[in-house]
């Protein structure tokens, strides 16, 4: 179940260093452009999820002429290589997660729109009862969960 992955790396994607992106990217045709360049470098200083926005406006920091269509066709190839993730935010924009070192899911606040991380631990419940009723196999890293966090709740019963 993919639920079962919950301490592990993405099984569906080999490991790849950011070493060897140069190298993944000319086995799918693509060449290593100083936009690619300074994509990954963008990538490989970010620590947890950062939106493809995000990525375009660092990366014109560095060089005005970086264009979104490179940004978006070169992460969906760095997505399949296993170096990010991709998953979508409380107001359903895309987000990237860097190397992330194991599935999870996410609760988002709709009051004061913070995010938490959920694991295969926290909704094995919900996906065992979805698989036996459904026969559906839920995907835990496109699994976000609107509500309203417990201090939302008490501020409001003030």
């Amino acid at each position: 179940m993919i639920l079962a992955m919950a301490n592990e790396t993405y099984a569906h994607a080999p490991q790849v260093t950011w070493d060897e992106v140069r190298e993944r990217l000319h086995e799918r045709g693509l060449r290593w452009t100083p936009q690619r360049r300074l994509l990954v470098d963008a990538l490989a200083g970010t620590d947890g999820h950062i939106t493809g926005a995000e990525l375009v406006e660092r990366c014109r920091e560095q060089d005005p002429e970086v264009t979104p269509s490179t940004v978006y066709r070169t992460l969906d190839v760095l997505e399949d290589i296993g170096l990010i993730r991709h998953a979508h935010g409380l107001d359903g924009r895309e987000e990237f997660h860097v190397r992330p070192a194991r599935e999870h899911g996410h609760l988002h606040c709709s009051v004061c729109h913070r995010a938490w991380e959920i694991g295969a631990e926290d909704v094995a419940d919900l996906g065992a009862d979805l698989e036996s009723t459904r026969g559906f196999r839920m995907d835990l890293g496109h699994l976000s969960i609107v509500g309203v966090c417990a201090d939302c709740q008490e501020a409001s019963e003030i």
